[in-house]
């Protein structure tokens, strides 16, 4: 028993802390199924108060993994299939450019950029179709996983052109969006193991996460099943609003 939960509470982390993590992961699950986004930054929030430093962004990395991969397979009915046939090549190509490339971008110059990129999807007019289908599709995947590596702000672009790509289906949005954000996050675990961080010391905490997070999600989607196409996307828009103006915040501070 002892040695169960020591592996379940990782040294040095109070029991509270971890409470406090497993609910967060809850909430902030039912959060994104319900409104399509929002929760993994909130999340992120939560758990750089909580967390050592070197353990924040490996864990959240694992466990948006888990909760993204959860939510796909629960809305598996509405995902858009063929956007994922493009995006997945667009992931793996920008994978490769950004580890073949190594340069130094500025983070500022890319957080104003994402921001920009994600009020003009949310207000701006509507994209022509062309930009929406199979290279277009293709085109963002590369771009965002190649953005993702220098910033880790860009799933609320993805969010933004997964929206208007499914013209504000509300179920088709969250399930699309969760299935390329899983296509997403799925390297990372691989490159920071390959980078030395230990994940077994947080396998135990990470799964009491995902595990939480599969509750979240049932009880988000269940709002979102209540709520109007008309609905979402306007609570879809301010909240991706939200996000953009921390960007941008973030970049002149």
């Amino acid at each position: 028993m002892e040695s169960l939960l020591a592996w379940l509470v990782p040294p040095d982390l109070p029991i509270w802390a971890v409470l406090m993590l497993i609910v967060s992961a809850c909430l902030t699950s039912a959060m994104t199924a319900a409104f399509g986004i929002g929760g993994g930054v909130l999340l992120l929030a939560i758990m750089s108060m909580l967390l050592p430093a070197a353990a924040i962004i490996p864990l959240h990395g694992l466990v948006q993994l888990g909760s993204n991969a959860n939510r796909a397979a629960f809305t598996a009915q509405h995902i858009r299939w063929q956007t994922l046939y493009w995006f997945a090549p667009g992931v793996l190509l920008g994978a490769l450019l950004a580890s073949a490339l190594l340069v130094e971008l500025p983070p500022e110059l890319l957080q104003l950029s994402i921001a920009s990129f994600i009020l003009l999807l949310c207000w701006g007019p509507a994209i022509p179709a062309v930009a929406t289908g199979a290279i277009g599709t293709f085109l963002a995947a590369a771009l965002s996983t190649f953005l993702s590596h220098f910033v880790g702000a860009t799933g609320p672009l993805v969010a933004a052109f997964i929206k208007q790509q499914q013209q504000g289906q509300r179920q088709a949005t969250v399930a699309t969006f969760a299935a390329v954000m899983t296509l997403q996050h799925a390297p990372k675990a691989l490159v920071y193991s390959l980078a030395g961080f230990v994940f077994y010391d947080w396998l135990g905490l990470a799964l009491m996460m995902i595990i939480a997070g599969v509750v979240g999600t049932k009880l988000g989607l269940g709002l979102l099943s209540q709520t109007s196409d008309r609905r979402f996307a306007l609570i879809f828009n301010w909240l991706l609003t939200a996000l953009a103006l921390r960007l941008i915040w973030q970049a002149l501070s």
